[in-house]
């Protein structure tokens, strides 16, 4: 899985914070990038696909128990576990289980196997209120901050204005941005994405939020990395 650290180069870096300075020229509002490895822990993922490897070990084990037997060997035809084989399954489902759950933890793709798109959905919510409220975006002056969040792992965008924003302009209003940032993504140009994205914000809030005499830039114009 992709670090977010990892994801813009320096030079990506700049480019996007000298954006963010461009588009807030011509408004009072504040823009803010954050990019966010993942969103959500999804520790239940990681322990349902160890259970799933446990019982496929207890599966195979079963079966080529079944077949110990050769094909000449008499028998009453009931199928008999002896407690050493049944040990060794248990044992086997054990070590099953702690391999998948740390495959899991490392491959980003088997936990999604087993994560409901709900469940990213709300873990992306939480932690991009979470990050509202811990990059400083509560505490511009006339509650004109706006966030342009990226969740890696998730692939999802959030654009989340604060209270003078909310009032004016609707979630609909920032599917415009979302759409330009997951565009370039797909494209193989993420940059470019978040580029247009800000470039967008500060059209939109040039028109609703003009710049005022005296304003002044209260937020730092970098982009917060979430590792």
């Amino acid at each position: 899985m992709r670090r977010a650290s990892k994801f813009f180069s320096e030079a990506e870096r700049t480019r996007i914070e000298q954006a963010v300075a461009e588009a807030e020229s011509g408004t009072s509002g504040e823009i803010v990038a954050v990019v966010a490895t993942a969103s959500g822990d999804y520790d239940r993922a990681e322990d349902i696909f160890g259970l799933w490897l446990a019982v496929a070990s207890l599966v195979v084990c079963w079966w080529l128990l079944q077949r110990s037997g050769g094909p000449g060997e008499w028998s009453d035809g009931a199928a008999r576990v002896s407690c050493i084989e049944m040990l060794v399954g248990i044992v086997l489902a054990i070590a099953f289980f702690i391999l998948g759950a740390g495959l899991a933890s490392r491959i980003g793709l088997l936990r999604r196997l087993f994560i409901p798109r709900g469940q990213m959905v709300r873990e992306v919510e939480r932690a991009a209120g979470r990050a509202f409220y811990e990059h400083g975006l509560r505490d511009t002056k006339h509650r004109t901050g706006i966030m342009i969040y990226l969740s890696l792992y998730e692939r999802m965008v959030r654009v989340t204005g604060d209270q003078a924003i909310s009032k004016k302009l609707s979630d609909e209003t920032w599917q415009s941005v979302r759409d330009l940032i997951i565009d370039g993504i797909k494209r193989g140009k993420a940059p470019d994405g978040v580029l247009s994205g800000i470039k967008r914000c500060g059209e939109i809030l040039a028109e609703h939020f003009p710049i005022e005499p005296g304003d002044v830039n209260e937020l730092s114009n970098e982009l917060r990395l979430i590792d």
